[in-house]
């Protein structure tokens, strides 16, 4: 038997799937990253560094809110198809840089991604940290503060 949404539960859907990316049959989490990046140059990079910060904030508490819709309506914890976690995590790791080069806009994606799959402690652990969208949201944030002390360091070596 179909399952009949309505409109608000799609829109959450929508926000949480970051369109399609996040329907993908193959690595959803990759596909919201990499659609992260690609909208980053209009939507994330021309603000301020206090401008992304507050956006990332938001996008956060919005993410959590939807994450937490997303469960209820899905019927599971932490569905795959729920990406707009990678999308504040990579944002995350490139909010040191008013400008990033190509190097960098890679090296951000790979090392999100690496420490997202792989979650090293304390990443695993932390989707138990808050309840509910936040938990799924919440890993993301950690695996993006281990990527961005990577590319740091990464830069302060000038290989980035």
């Amino acid at each position: 038997m179909p399952i009949h949404l309505g409109l608000k539960s799609y829109a959450t859907l929508a926000f949480c799937r970051l369109g399609v990316a996040g329907l993908s049959p193959v690595m959803p989490g990759t596909c919201g990253t990499l659609l992260a990046v690609l909208i980053a140059p209009v939507l994330y990079f021309p603000l301020s560094f206090a401008g992304r910060l507050v956006e990332l904030a938001v996008l956060f508490w919005l993410g959590g809110m939807a994450s937490t819709s997303a469960e209820r309506i899905l019927g599971q914890t932490d569905p795959g198809e729920v990406v707009i976690d990678e999308l504040v995590g990579v944002w995350l790791v490139l909010l040191p840089f008013a400008n990033p080069n190509w190097k960098q806009i890679a090296a951000a994606f790979i090392l999100f991604r690496v420490f997202d799959i792989i979650k090293p402690w304390p990443v695993r652990a932390s989707e138990h940290w808050l309840p509910g969208g936040y938990g799924v949201m919440i890993d993301d944030v950690v695996a993006a503060l281990m990527a961005m002390a990577c590319m740091g360091l990464a830069v302060w070596l000038r290989l980035l």
